[in-house]
């Protein structure tokens, strides 16, 4: 039995015809008739009869004692569809590049859970390109990218900024300040940060060099760094996910001359699709952000943000 069977057959039962009650629900007749006798053949029982030639029909005893229980199961349906549409409202489905959600996103996970005990979150970890496509379909309510592009169902906002710097190993031998042309391309440890990062590398460093690895993932870096042997090793890295790895590995941290341009973080989310939760969600970034060094908040600046007023 489907909510629309019901739909159909109290249709039929207020219009006492077949013609009448497609014509309101917008359906054909010969749908009607099928929802009917579905409808029937699970009950084991006959609604109504027509005859042939008749326009109207009419309800047998069965079919009007159902009225009253079909009333009910569809009071039934729209009270568990509240429900189910309050839960989803407290439920925020969050996406991220793997830097932005191991460096800054527990903790502010943790402040949006905490301030109110009826939300509940998921996550999803995600590449820029994957993250648009989530959003537009509605896995994603919220995502946070490094490239701004172009999605017709998408609206983007910068979200905040934050500045690169070196990391080093303990034997790197490298001063407070470095120079680019100082660093051996040989003993990098490549992250392919944003776009603008990369032009900014491609710049000062030949096409031809080979750095000691390539990753994807933020989350290798740390164990990388660990390595015995690789205490040599160096990754220009943005602030927050240098935060981190200083207080996991020996890495020391140096102020790049003519380094890169500072990284701007992207969130993604569709007009209309639960302003509130997502409103209450970028208050508590924004808190978090104010708390780290290196940061710069960019969330409302000039009323660019799709939540603005």
């Amino acid at each position: 039995m489907t909510e629309l069977e019901l739909e159909v057959f109290l249709a039929v039962a207020g219009s006492g015809s077949l013609s009448a009650a497609a014509q309101g629900l917008h359906i054909t007749q010969p749908a009607v008739s099928r929802h009917i006798r579905a409808l029937e053949e699970e009950l084991d029982c006959t609604l109504l009869v027509r005859g042939r030639g008749v326009r109207r029909v009419e309800l047998t005893e069965q079919g009007r004692d159902f009225i009253e229980v079909a009333r009910r199961w569809q009071q039934v349906w729209r009270e568990a569809r509240e429900v189910t549409a309050r839960g989803r409202e407290r439920r925020l489905s969050v996406a991220s590049v793997g830097s932005v959600s191991t460096s800054l996103l527990p903790a502010v996970f943790r402040t949006f859970l905490e301030e109110d005990g009826r939300r509940t979150l998921s996550f999803h970890s995600a590449h820029s390109s994957e993250a648009y496509p989530m959003v537009a379909d509605g896995v994603a309510d919220l995502a946070f990218v490094t490239d701004h592009m172009y999605h017709p169902q998408v609206e983007a906002a910068p979200a905040f900024r934050q500045s690169m710097v070196l990391l080093a190993g303990r034997e790197s031998g490298l001063g407070e300040r470095v120079h680019p042309s100082q660093l051996d391309p040989g003993k990098e440890l490549r992250l392919p940060w944003y776009p603008e990062y990369d032009l900014w590398h491609t710049g000062w460093f030949s096409g031809a060099a080979r750095p000691r690895a390539v990753l994807d993932q933020m989350s290798l870096l740390e164990e990388f760094l660990r390595w015995e042997n690789w205490g040599d090793s160096w990754v220009i890295a943005p602030t927050l996910v240098a935060e981190r790895l200083q207080e996991r590995t020996e890495v020391t941290v140096h102020l790049l001359e003519e380094g890169p341009p500072d990284e701007i973080i992207w969130y993604l989310l569709r007009r209309r699709r639960k302003p509130e939760l997502i409103r209450a969600f970028l208050n508590c970034l924004e808190r978090e952000l104010a708390r780290r060094d290196g940061t710069e908040s960019l969330l409302g600046k000039e009323g660019s943000g799709p939540l603005s007023p």
